[in-house]
C-alpha cells in the first residue's frame, strides 16, 4: 500500500504514518476505514466477480460511517441507542 493516498470522496488524507497513532474520534476513523477500502476495491480484478465483490464493498464499507453520521444527529440518549 502507498504511504499515504487521499479519497476524494470524502475529502480525507491519510497516511500510513497517522495510523500508528492511537485516535479514539470513531467518525474519522469510519472515514479513513472507507478510503483504504476504496484502494483495495481499485485492486480488485474487473471480472464479473470483482465488479460483484467491489459493489458489495464499497456499499458495506460506507456504510458505518453514513450510519454513525446519522446517530450522531440523534434529539435524546435513546435515538443515539436506536439508530447506532
Amino acid at each position: 500500500m502507498a504511504v499515504g493516498s487521499q479519497c476524494q470522496m470524502f475529502n480525507f488524507q491519510y497516511s500510513t504514518k497517522d495510523m500508528k497513532q492511537k485516535e479514539y474520534d470513531l467518525e474519522d476513523r469510519l472515514v479513513n476505514y472507507s478510503c483504504r477500502m476504496i484502494d483495495v476495491v481499485d485492486a480488485l480484478p474487473g471480472t464479473r466477480a470483482g465488479n460483484y465483490i467491489a459493489g458489495q464493498l464499497i456499499r458495506s464499507c460506507h456504510s458505518p460511517a453514513f450510519n454513525y453520521g446519522e446517530a450522531q444527529a440523534a434529539e435524546s440518549r435513546q435515538d443515539f441507542i436506536h439508530k447506532l
